[in-house]
């Protein structure tokens, strides 16, 4: 339980993070303002903003219960591989997307094939925010609360999901990224500290090392249920691919960049970090298993928390706490901001008020902001039925994901592509991925379910651009203030990155 000296930082965490958040947030007058920041930030926000985004306690509770419950630190390839996506997207994705000038970013597929591309993901997007990741966010985030304070669940949903839709919904991007930039920072620091007192606690490194030696491999068995090599070489990449570069809550970031250099080096910063992620959301866990076996046992994904309810102390609990639930805000502020600019830019402004002004606009995306919040919370209580939160999200997003890839990478590279192909793409993706979940295929991981589903849009999509080729080539909108050119260090970074992550994949082989 947590301390008056632990409330007193708590409180005066919340009211900065909070005060300045509004402060910056206060002009917000215009969709551009509001949803996109007025297209103004730096690479140093971006970078923070896009780690506090991807960062909750679907990672801290998830992945950590993840690595306690068998795992291991073969998890950690979310993080690392998702390293060297960052590169991919920062070099070959965003001057694509930057160079466009879009709000959102299904609106790329309305000017690259059809309206009805841009619909149709529009619709999934809605779904998945509002019907997974938001809710699955305000669900662990109330569990992490619920296992330190004893509030009950319900109750501790509601007080995450009110204090996110604050700020989110009175300033709009602006307030969400600097509200990130202190809260990623913060649980960084918060994290890495927990892991530092979790190693003293086992008896230093060397303890940790040995107690944990069959858990530290990259690599599982071929018939592991969720996680096996094979999915590394191929499945993996597929929600990685889509996550960082086609998801709008964390495209968002960039889109809003003040210029492609700013943008890449935000998103290469974003890589660099994940490098040293598994520290804060991997590690723990096994230091949770090592320390409390029959607790983390019971329930793997009490994990973390339970690390910060019985090591930590008076003060320095409370930042974390902070830190933690700050985490839990950022990620649920991000979603919330981008579930309402993908109705109000992609759905209300195109289909219901087509000549709906700028402040229309904006408060529109208030209205949904605070709306989708009460349904989130309505629904998250309910994923206490399901094993593994972090699993859970990420086998439903399989979906979406694989289709809405294989969209983009047509888009981006067969300029023969046509307007069907995309729409047979993103409709086939649910239906190919739905028939691979009967219970004949129990026996193929999520992960590989993804890499099959990929594979056969894929040649759907080949067979169709075959059938019928797009005869003209529309041209994409262009913003004049656009420099596409990549600075040399962008591709210097770039390559230090997937050196390293190489090499400890190679290391912890």
């Amino acid at each position: 339980m947590l301390e008056l000296t632990d409330f007193i930082v708590v409180g005066l965490f919340f009211a900065v993070v909070i005060g300045i958040s509004m402060y910056k947030g206060r002009r917000e007058q215009s969709g551009e303002d509001y949803f996109l920041a007025g297209r103004g930030l730096s690479w140093w926000i971006i970078g923070i903003s896009l780690i506090a985004a991807n960062i909750s306690t679907e990672q801290f509770v998830g992945m950590n219960g993840g690595a306690a419950g068998g795992y291991g630190l073969a998890i950690a390839s979310y993080d690392w591989i998702a390293a060297i996506t960052l590169v991919i997207v920062a070099i070959f994705f965003l001057p694509l997307l930057l160079r466009c000038g879009i709000y959102t970013i299904p609106e790329f597929l309305e000017y690259r094939f059809n309206s009805h591309a841009r619909s149709i993901m529009s619709f999934y997007m809605m779904a998945i925010y509002v019907g997974v990741t938001i809710s699955a966010v305000l669900y662990s985030g109330g569990l992490t609360i619920n296992t330190i304070f004893g509030l009950p669940l319900a109750h501790s949903v509601w007080v995450v999901g009110a204090i996110a839709a604050a700020y989110t919904a009175y300033g709009g991007l602006k307030s969400v990224a600097w509200a990130d930039l202190f809260q990623g920072t913060s649980l960084i620091i918060g994290g890495l500290f927990v892991a530092f007192v979790g190693i003293q606690a086992v008896g230093g490194l060397d303890a940790f090392a040995t107690h944990n030696e069959k858990h530290l491999h990259m690599f599982l068995p071929a018939d592991h249920g969720s996680l096996p090599w094979t999915a590394l070489l191929f499945g993996l990449w597929i929600p990685n691919l889509y996550y960082w570069g086609f998801n709008q809550y964390i495209a968002q970031r960039t889109l809003a960049a003040k210029d492609l250099k700013n943008g890449q080096l935000g998103v290469l910063t974003a890589a660099g970090i994940q490098i040293i992620l598994p520290i804060v959301i991997v590690v723990p866990g096994l230091i949770a298993l090592q320390l409390y076996p029959v607790e983390v046992a019971a329930n793997s994904d009490t994990a973390f928390p339970m690390l910060i309810g019985k090591l930590i102390g008076p003060g320095m609990r409370g930042f974390i706490f902070a830190a933690i639930a700050g985490a839990i805000i950022s990620s649920l502020a991000s979603m919330l901001n981008s579930a309402s600019t993908i109705f109000t830019m992609d759905i209300f402004k195109r289909h219901l008020r087509p000549g709906a002004d700028q402040k229309t606009l904006v408060k529109v995306g208030r209205t949904m902001t605070i709306l989708f919040t009460v349904i989130g919370c309505l629904i998250a209580p309910q994923l206490g039925k399901f094993k593994g939160i972090f699993n859970f999200m990420q086998d439903l997003q399989g979906y979406v994901s694989p289709g809405i890839l294989a969209v983009f990478i047509f888009g981006f590279f067969v300029k023969k592509a046509g307007p069907l192909t995309a729409v047979i793409g993103l409709l086939l993706c649910p239906v190919a991925y739905g028939v691979l979940h009967l219970e004949m295929f129990d026996s193929i991981c999520f992960l590989n379910k993804m890499a099959i589903t990929f594979s056969a849009v894929v040649i759907a999509m080949a067979v169709t651009t075959l059938i019928r080729p797009r005869t003209t080539i529309v041209p994409l909108p262009v913003n004049e203030q656009f420099n596409e050119e990549t600075a040399p260090i962008v591709k210097i970074i770039g390559a230090i990155i997937v050196v390293i992550t190489v090499a400890l994949y190679i290391t912890f082989i």
